[in-house]
């Protein structure tokens, strides 16, 4: 077994480059749609391994690490805040059950998938 705070180091560069990535491409304004899809995306990934259970090390690079900086609660809950603030309540609402409900249907997919293999 590899050194663990090595692979979940090199997993949060990985994840949060990642992470940057997909928020400049998918930001918009008016919507924060890079988190909702990092969240979402995220939720798969490691909703899959979770499922297959590659091993220790590959939960500790990919799933503490890689997802651990890809993913983000604190940016959701700003991004929530932020929408009611501007009296988007409605936006604010969906935006909520969105990160939610499409994690959670994420690692419902990913296990199915997991479960085929």
């Amino acid at each position: 077994m590899a050194n663990p705070a090595y692979l979940v180091a090199v997993g949060g560069v990985i994840g949060a480059l990642l992470r940057h990535v997909v928020s400049t491409a998918l930001e918009r304004e008016s919507f924060p749609a890079g988190t909702l899809a990092v969240n979402v995306v995220g939720s798969f990934v490691l909703g899959f391994l979770t499922a297959v259970d590659p091993g220790t090390d590959v939960l500790l690079l990919v799933g503490t690490g890689a997802c651990g900086s890809f993913t983000t609660f604190s940016s959701f809950s700003v991004d929530v805040v932020r929408l009611w603030e501007a009296d988007e309540r409605v936006t604010a609402g969906g935006y909520a059950l969105a990160n939610i409900v499409g994690a959670l249907v994420a690692i419902g997919i990913a296990r199915v998938l997991a479960s085929g293999l």
